[in-house]
């Protein structure tokens, strides 16, 4: 079994990045970065690493957005949400985003490492992704307006290519094949999928 240490150790390491990533990304899909004198907001997210159910696997949440909120509405994604100008990092952002949305505001959550920065070009954001840890399941209270459901998944579900699919969706009025992970009933795709699947290569890079 993987533990939270060969995972921090893995992070020091250089990551799989965009290369990981393109395996989930919708096609076509404009991968560049934006031009350097374009200066996309930036937000943070964060992967919450946690032993649950009987042999203690590691797990981690996601979050499906209300109809409400003001981006990707009703999709699954991480914790996370835009840097605030009183953000002293984007991992603070991160821990923020998540003690507000999930109420995971303990104070001995550690933080392993992060993973390759992510733009993304329909809501013009660069997201840096943190990964960190708790020793136990967190108590979860998420905030109704932004969190209609919580999904805890195994670590382990998204190393099994049994669980990705692949399907032509039409997205912005324009015909794609969009990748996607099963998750308890509903497709985890788009950034949120990317991401996962940067952070299934480096627990793939311990075996």
């Amino acid at each position: 079994m993987v533990t939270i240490d060969q995972i921090e150790t893995a992070l020091r390491r250089p990551l799989p990045g965009l290369a990981a990533m393109v395996r989930m990304a919708p096609i076509p899909r404009p991968l560049a970065p934006p031009t350097p004198e374009h200066r996309p907001r930036e937000g943070a997210v964060l992967a919450l690493l946690y032993p649950a159910g009987p042999g203690g696997e590691l797990h981690l949440v996601l979050t499906r957005r209300t109809d409400t909120v003001g981006n990707h509405r009703g999709q699954i994604s991480f914790p996370g949400g835009s840097v605030d100008p009183d953000d002293l990092s984007t991992a603070h952002t991160a821990l923020r985003e998540a003690c507000e949305e999930i109420g995971v505001c303990e104070t001995d959550l550690r933080l392993l490492g992060d993973l390759t920065p992510l733009y993304i070009p329909p809501s013009d954001f660069r997201i840096y992704p943190h990964v960190a840890c708790l020793p136990r399941r967190p108590d979860f209270h998420v905030q109704p307006d932004e969190v209609a459901e919580l999904l805890e998944p195994p670590l382990s579900h998204f190393l099994d290519e049994a669980n990705t699919g692949l399907e032509t969706w039409l997205v912005q009025g324009e015909s794609r094949q969009v990748p996607f992970y099963r998750v308890n009933g509903h497709k985890v795709w788009g950034a949120t999928a990317m991401v996962l699947a940067e952070l299934a290569a480096v627990v793939v890079g311990l075996n």
